[in-house]
This record gives C-alpha cells, structure tokens and sequence, in this order.
C-alpha cells in the first residue's frame, strides 16, 4: 500500500515526529501533522488524504468525535493509544485499527494492513 497523502492527529511533538519518520519509511509520500482537533479539521477540509492516523488522548480532549467526521468525509482511518485494545472506545469506533505506543515500523505496516486489508 503506497499512500501518498496523510493526516497525523497527535499532540506530542516527538511521537509525530517518529511517526512521520515511520511513516515515510513505508513509504508514505507527505505527512501533514496537527496537533489539535481544529487544526485537523482544517486538514479535511482544505486536503484530501489516502488515511488518517489519530491519537486518542489529546489531553483536554478525545479524538472520537473528529473520527467520526472522517469517516463522513470518507478517509480511511484508525487510531493511535498508549492503551492496547479498543473496548473502552465507543462501540461505533471499536472496529478500527489500533497502533499501540511505542510503535516501530513493523508495527506500522502491520498497522496498515489491518487498515487496508484488501491490499495485502
């Protein structure tokens, strides 16, 4: 899966930092990092991306609502936690991929593959 285009939702610096790092080592072409809900919001609407890689804790606020925004504009999407499975997320957003911090490359292709399992 090569994705040219992709949006990082992550309020720590240096974990966006290696994710992009990361994610152009499989190969992801542009990486457009925000660092906040309305920043993202911004993204969706001012770009298209191929996915979205979201943090779940963004301190003052979770992700789950902006996740549902992108599903509605179409953009593959799964999340980002320091915590390692998803029944505690909301029952509409319990399906999606979930890459656990720390994360290394083979996480994120492995990652990627649960997130685009018809192109493996």
């Amino acid at each position: 899966m090569v994705a040219r285009r992709v949006l990082v939702l992550e309020d720590s610096l240096i974990i966006a930092m290696e994710a992009e790092d990361i994610l152009r080592a499989v190969g992801v072409e542009t990486i457009d990092i925000c660092n906040s809900v309305e920043q993202a919001n911004e993204a969706i609407l001012a770009d298209s991306y191929d996915f979205a890689l979201l943090d779940v804790n963004l301190g003052e606020v979770m992700s789950f609502d902006f996740a549902r925004r992108v599903a509605v504009a179409g953009i593959p999407f799964g999340f980002v936690s320091g915590y390692s499975d998803t029944l505690d997320f909301p029952e509409d957003l319990q399906d999606r991929p979930l890459l656990v911090k720390p994360f290394d490359e083979d996480a994120m292709r492995d990652f990627l593959r649960r997130l685009f399992p018809s192109e493996t």
